[in-house]
């Protein structure tokens, strides 16, 4: 069992900056791929990227890729997004979620999932 915590949510400007974070409980956090998911109102869920269990590899969808990082620091048991050149079509709400094993860019493959943390770009 993992439970998620995500934070870091907020409102910026267009062109802006921020960092979210998502802090998992239990022993085996490292055993995880992680992924961050976005829903916009109206929406369908939508995957944004993932990373590896030892954070070796990360993928991402193409419209943030070059603008987002994912990191994590497994002795921490948390994992980032660093969202820069946000842009008003980034606004949504953004989960954090983990599964065993490979990665997928689909959220029915993904276990476990963080209440999610709002994010704002004004234009």
């Amino acid at each position: 069992q993992v439970q998620l915590v995500e934070s870091g949510g907020g409102l910026v400007q267009a062109g802006g900056s921020l960092r979210l974070s998502c802090v998992g409980s239990g022993r085996t956090f490292s055993s995880y791929t992680m992924a961050w998911f976005r829903q916009a109102p109206g929406k369908e869920r939508e995957f944004v990227g993932a990373i590896n269990w030892s954070g070796g590899r990360t993928y991402y969808v193409d419209s943030v890729n070059g603008r987002f990082t994912i990191s994590r620091d497994n002795a921490k048991n948390t994992v980032y997004l660093q969202m820069n050149r946000l842009k008003p079509e980034d606004t949504a709400v953004y989960y954090c979620a983990a599964k065993m094993w490979d990665v997928s860019g689909s959220h029915y493959d993904y276990e476990y999932w963080g209440q999610g943390t709002q994010v704002t770009v004004s234009s």
